[in-house]
């Protein structure tokens, strides 16, 4: 990255703080990326036909410019898909920071990761991009900005993270013409998604606690996403997408145990919409709890342990008004996952694996990836996604997707 003191950036970040007369001195990093991202099949041709998940050139451009108190942070790309969508720009974040002693406030576009888990997330209710974690798109592109507010206020006793979102942003999902998406009415051709006219409002307290960081939160809102709703069960002729209201109470902490780190998360999904859990279309109430340890037990390489379980509160009246021939959910899901971490050459080199196994529904997906840098500014990266399970799950719906995917990138 390059840096530079520049009298029109100032003037410009002058301008946020309140206006200016004339050029201010700040400071501003530009850099950036240029990227190469291709998934091919490696269990048969998409719905669509085509036989790469993710095919495109990428570029980003990073400006962060400081002055005084305040800071103004954007992230933007510009990417040419070579599977049908064309030539596309995106704001990835933007948002403009002012601190004071004891608060400060971020507005715009932004990431926000709550929780302590690893592709797990119990308290971490942001949106999130699952098509570009199973297609093999860098990681970072798993995390969606946020349109918010973000007011942070630390005093003595705990520190406190208020985020208000004036509207809501759902998750993305696979798109149905690349992955073999389960859909229990495939006839149904005419489909109409409504998103909510509503904001949403989350609340993270935090602090030490005897060399653990332990953390609260609240969170109303929509659940990320959608459910579908028909307008009748016999010959039905419309299909609703939807978002059920959400409120979730948590908790987690974190800190040394032994030789590792440990976490633990316990979340209540409280179902707004639907508490007596009588409508199967909105996801019934339901507990969440995590158990992590991770630890070095040889030189340079890490391994991490996840036990999750999720328990869906009212499961007898679901079960009771679900129509003959819909896949029924489990009162209870227990899911273990392992990620191992082994670096060579100086850390140039980087060998990582991650699987997650569902116990219930032999629900399963496998992330092995070789990373190399070739020098402090170009990496390559070669992996695979592998999914398997029942029809049904999450992952056994993605058993005929299947991809080998490499990343190179070349940094300035």
């Amino acid at each position: 990255m390059r840096r530079l003191a520049s009298g029109l950036c100032g003037m410009a970040l002058g301008v946020l703080s309140g206006g200016v007369a004339g050029p201010v001195a700040a400071d501003v990093t530009l850099g950036g990326f240029l990227q190469q991202n291709t998934a091919f099949n490696a269990a048969g041709a998409n719905p669509d036909g085509r036989n790469h998940k993710w095919l495109e050139e990428r570029a980003q451009i990073k400006l962060d410019g400081t002055t005084g108190a305040w800071r103004l942070m954007a992230k933007g790309d510009v990417a040419h898909d070579h599977l049908g969508r064309g030539s596309r720009s995106e704001l990835r974040e933007g948002y403009v920071d002012y601190t004071e002693s004891g608060w400060d406030v971020r507005a715009g576009r932004q990431v926000l990761t709550w929780g302590v888990g690893d592709l797990v997330f119990v308290n971490d209710v942001w949106p999130k991009d699952y098509e570009a974690l199973f297609a093999g798109r860098p990681l970072e592109y798993l995390k969606r900005g946020t349109d918010a507010v973000k007011l942070g206020i630390y005093p003595a006793f705990a520190s406190f993270e208020l985020v208000l979102a004036p509207s809501f942003r759902a998750s993305r999902v696979p798109d149905a013409r690349r992955f073999h998406l389960f859909d229990p009415m495939p006839g149904l051709v005419d489909r109409r998604t409504v998103e909510p006219d509503q904001g949403e409002a989350g609340l993270r307290i935090y602090r030490d606690m005897a060399g653990y960081d332990v953390a609260l939160y609240l969170y109303r809102g929509f659940q990320r996403t959608p459910s579908m709703r028909p307008d009748r069960m016999t010959a039905p002729t419309r299909m609703t997408l939807f978002h059920p209201k959400l409120a979730g109470y948590g908790a987690s902490a974190s800190g040394r145990a032994g030789a590792g780190v440990v976490s633990l998360e316990l979340a209540y999904y409280d179902s707004r919409q639907d508490r007596s859990g009588t409508d199967f279309t909105v996801p019934n109430s339901q507990t969440r709890f995590l158990a992590g340890y991770q630890w070095q037990p040889w030189e340079e390489g890490s391994l991490g342990l996840q036990y999750y379980v999720e328990y869906m509160h009212d499961h007898g009246a679901y079960r009771a008004v679900l129509p003959a021939g819909m896949p029924v959910a489990k009162r209870r899901a227990d899911t273990f996952t392992v990620r191992a971490t082994q670096l060579f050459l100086h850390q140039t080199l980087r060998l990582s694996l991650y699987a997650a196994h569902n116990a219930g529904n032999r629900d399963r997906f496998v992330n092995p990836e070789l990373r190399y840098a070739i020098s402090d500014r170009v990496w390559v990266a070669v992996g695979a996604n592998v999914f398997g399970g029942r029809r049904t799950g999450q992952f056994g719906q993605l058993a005929r997707d299947d991809n080998v995917y490499l990343q190179t990138r070349l940094e300035f």
